[in-house]
């Protein structure tokens, strides 16, 4: 069998597989509880999984790889900027998180945020809540079906715009049919595959090279003097920002919906402290092997139109046809856990979370499908660099939930005008400074927006109510 037709196999019943979960978890989604949160019934390897790669976009495999090919050394400081947001969530949200939203039968993170009362300013909140949700998430979704069509155009020369579509159509498909249990099952399987890809391409590219010795002298041997460095030869103030603005991708982890309402839905405590070693683990083999898989790349010598494409092009000149059809399936896996949780979080923000929503039970999958279509129209007609966007908007809604997050957890209810105030501001100001050249992709937009929205939280916060009573 043609090589080329192996890998299209392996995609087809990996696909298939993903439909088929989809289908079996049909029948429990049913209300709003069901279909936004599973019931609270995950499991520790459900909720480690699932929101782990719920989180791993197809920035992670595509982005992280492309940004170490380029910039060699100093990508080492993406590894913990990511991981730290994964140590954050699993350490100073998730066990709170999942106790109080029990308790308060909260069913989102705006429901959680906002409160239940009827209020102006807490209806304020509900609305700026939902808009932000939705701003960021068509993007973040955008993204990922972008990411797709990269994988498709790579390997089979097929029309980006066409493999946007059907990847998009089969996200669809399971999402509606499970809700979140469909997609959370379909994660987790998710979340496998991408380890397999980040524990075998980078040993066998490492192995092509001859191993750490020959990376190393490699590296030393490349021409571009910033490759060698772990701060890209910046003066040091410059250096500080640089490093400031990658370890500080951390502070984005706790205002992601789509991964801390795995928490919400976790059945127990145990789940939470399982999973905590099962998602950290996990997280350090991904962003470490994607980092090893670029300088990798650098060494042997690939030339890229595109840098986010090396994945691609080492899976296909290093592995055989069916192992690289499971690497492909990696980045699907990539694209489709991350875009599956946003399209469910960006629906209920929508049919749940706004004020006085009046709609029938159908609703929730009428607005699924429609942020589904506008995702592909953006996707489609946007701009195709993956790693900047899915910063933009991870560090956006981090700015906008997270310090609110974290100031709810761990000094208590923070008044709904402070609350307002800090979600509006934080998300603002990672907009302003994401269009201003002078400090995209800076410890600027990074960390600032975070800082200023944790300070009104914090001026908000009722001490008498701590610890999310």
């Amino acid at each position: 069998m043609n090589a080329l037709w192996v890998v299209v196999l392996v995609l087809f019943v990996y696909k298939i597989v993903l439909l088929a979960i989809g289908f079996a978890y049909r029948n429990k989604g049913g209300d709003d509880a069901g279909f936004f949160l599973g019931d609270r019934s995950l499991g520790p390897w459900f909720t480690a999984l699932s929101s782990a790669a719920g989180s791993s976009s197809a920035w992670t495999l595509l982005g992280v790889s492309g940004f170490a090919y380029t910039h060699g050394l100093s990508a080492v400081w993406i590894f913990p900027g990511s991981v730290g947001a994964f140590f954050i969530n699993w350490y100073l949200v998730g066990p709170k998180l999942r106790e109080a939203a029990v308790k308060e039968q909260a069913l989102t993170l705006t429901d959680f945020l906002a409160g239940r009362e009827a209020g102006d300013w807490n209806k304020a909140c509900r609305y700026a809540a939902s808009l932000i949700v939705l701003c960021s998430l068509l993007v973040y979704v955008a993204s990922q079906y972008q990411g797709a069509g990269k994988l498709f155009e790579a390997t089979f020369a097929m029309d980006p715009v066409l493999s946007i579509v059907v990847s998009a159509l089969i996200i669809w498909l399971y999402s509606l049919t499970g809700g979140f249990l469909a997609v959370s099952a379909t994660d987790t399987l998710q979340g496998l595959v991408m380890a397999a890809c980040a524990l075998l391409l980078p040993m066998v590219a490492l192995f092509a090279v001859g191993g750490p010795l020959a990376l190393a002298e490699g590296i030393a041997a490349v021409p571009d003097t910033a490759f060698r460095s772990f701060t890209r030869d910046m003066e040091l103030m410059a250096a500080v920002g640089f490093i400031g603005s990658l370890v500080g991708i951390s502070l984005g982890g706790p205002g992601q919906p789509h991964v801390v309402n795995r928490f919400m839905a976790a059945r127990d405590e145990q789940s939470i402290r399982i999973g905590r070693r099962i998602a950290l683990t996990w997280a350090c083999l991904v962003f470490a092997g994607m980092i090893l898989l670029g300088w990798c790349g650098r060494v042997l010598g690939s030339r890229l139109a595109d840098n986010e494409t090396i994945l691609f092009q080492l899976a296909s000149d290093l592995l055989p046809p069916v192992l690289a059809g499971i690497v492909l399936a990696a980045v699907l896996s990539a694209t489709m856990s991350t875009a599956d949780s946003q399209l469910l979080v960006a629906a209920s923000s929508v049919t749940h979370d706004l004020p006085g929503n009046r709609r029938t039970k159908h609703a929730p999958r009428i607005a699924l499908t429609l942020v589904s279509v506008a995702a592909v129209l953006l996707a489609v007609f946007g701009d195709r660099a993956i790693f900047s966007k899915v910063l933009f908007a991870w560090s956006a809604l981090g700015a906008a939930f997270g310090p609110l997050l974290l100031v709810r957890l761990h000094r208590g209810r923070v008044q709904p005008q402070y609350a307002f105030a800090a979600m509006v501001l934080g998300f603002s100001l990672g907009v302003v400074f994401y269009l201003l050249p002078g400090t995209k992709g800076t410890v600027i937009e990074r960390v600032l927006p975070f800082v200023c929205a944790l300070f009104i939280a914090f001026a908000g916060a009722k001490k008498n109510e701590a610890h999310s009573s």
